[in-house]
């Protein structure tokens, strides 16, 4: 039997809650702005400007009915309190049949299948997340300090001989984790191109800057084929020759005293090697930028350079690279007081639930002060907990620890750009003009 859901979600609201909570209106299809920030990928191409549409969406409550042309209708999670509260029931609200959302043709004329952890629901979720769970705790990640640190005084050094301009998402932020997770997994550096390639055209298929050609469903079918053919020749490799990296783990990895399927085989390769590194890169430029548009706070930074954790912590919330994962309602419950039948499609915002005014006091101001910063779910909650968390952290605290004292001063040097995706994305491009101390 599901559990019972609780907080925001079945709990008895009053009718001054269900008007804080809901919003009733504007729910038909085609409804203006800023209910299509969900669904128009375009509208991510201007990051200020859909936060600002967030807002105005909590001003009008925390869950609205969204239905749109080409789009099965769903319901927008924005509250924070609403999204822990779905998180903490996963047999209530569900990852299957689809975690991601999409617009129902592209759903109907899939040609090829993917299955990850975040396809996955109990119990075959535990089996398969606890595979590699001991890879990504923070004893674990602890012994790559030296890795990254290493990695963040070569991306100094890099910054250094640039001479004073370059491109910090492309030439810095996307090399840095992509490095870490393909060591991780033991792929050998002169593939790592070709994995960000990959990544890119399979995060970034909506964007006409990043996608392999136009986003048809053979396009998606080549992208994935080509991870697969990838990864299929790296499984028979370490499966004949074992190694200590985590692509061996993988490979000879077994399910209920079964080797796992080629499906889910493949699925867990490309979820570790492209969500491993693309989210970290996304927060370290969307990072970079926010220290730079907000000058005070790198000085404050500089002279205080033990708030970097919580400066972390501000830069993840500000950034959510995941920005959203579907839910499906299992049985008839309550969501900030909204009535939800089973079969329900709930999106749950986390980029919007970091903005939350009820939480977040003036959620619109990046501050590396704020005291509740590690409050962010932009790892999600729960069972589906980003095993990856920590890494990423120490990746984000290691690089600035070694650069934020280096800086004389910083600035853009042209418009940076971002990707204009529903799903995963950060910068595509950060232009910076800078001067580095002795």
């Amino acid at each position: 039997m599901a559990p019972t859901a609780t907080s925001a979600l079945s709990r008895p609201t009053s009718p001054v809650d269900r008007a804080a909570c809901h919003d009733r209106g504007m729910q038909a299809i085609g409804a203006p702005a800023p209910y299509d920030i969900f669904t128009d990928n375009e509208r991510w191409g201007d990051l200020d400007d859909w936060n600002r549409s967030a807002v105005a969406l909590h001003e009008r409550g925390g869950i609205h009915r969204i239905e749109r042309d080409g789009f099965s209708p769903f319901w927008a999670v924005v509250d924070h309190a609403a999204v822990l509260g779905i998180e903490r029931n996963p047999a209530m609200f569900t990852n299957g049949p689809e975690p991601v959302l999409a617009a129902r043709a592209a759903i109907d004329s899939r040609l090829m299948e993917i299955k990850t952890l975040i396809h996955m629901d109990a119990p075959e979720h535990f089996k398969y997340r606890r595979l590699t769970a001991d890879w990504f705790k923070p004893a674990s990640i602890k012994r790559l300090g030296d890795r990254l640190d290493s990695l963040s005084r070569e991306a100094v050094g890099k910054l250094e001989a640039l001479g004073g301009e370059c491109d910090f998402a492309t030439e810095i932020a996307l090399p840095y984790p992509l490095q870490v997770i393909l060591r991780i997994l033991g792929l050998p550096e002169q593939d790592y191109p070709r994995m960000l390639m990959l990544t890119q055209q399979l995060f970034g298929g909506e964007d006409p800057d990043l996608q392999r050609d136009a986003p048809t469903p053979e396009v998606v079918a080549e992208v994935l084929m080509d991870f697969y053919g990838y990864f299929s020749a790296l499984t028979s490799d370490r499966r004949s020759a074992p190694t200590d990296d985590l692509a061996t783990l993988i490979a000879n990895g077994r399910i209920d005293g079964e080797p796992m399927p080629d499906l889910e085989t493949m699925g867990y390769y490309t979820i570790v090697a492209t969500a491993g590194h693309d989210t970290t890169s996304s927060a370290m430029a969307g990072g970079m930028q926010a220290l730079i548009d907000h000058p005070e706070q790198l000085a404050r930074l500089q002279a205080e350079p033990d708030l970097l954790p919580n400066a972390v912590e501000e830069m993840i919330r500000w950034t959510a690279p995941v920005r959203h994962f579907m839910r499906t309602a299992q049985e008839d419950t309550e969501v900030c007081g909204q009535q939800i039948k089973a079969g329900d499609w709930l999106y749950l915002s986390y980029k919007a639930a970091n903005l939350d005014p009820k939480v977040f006091d003036d959620p619109l101001r990046f501050d590396i002060t704020r005291p509740n910063a590690d409050k962010q779910v932009s790892f999600g909650y729960g069972v589906h907990f980003c095993l990856g968390a920590q890494l990423a952290r120490n990746e984000l605290r290691s690089l600035f620890s070694h650069l934020v004292p280096r800086l004389e001063w910083i600035e853009l040097a042209g418009d940076p750009s971002t990707m204009k995706s529903t799903f995963v994305g950060g910068h595509k491009t950060l232009p910076i003009r800078y001067e580095l101390k002795g």
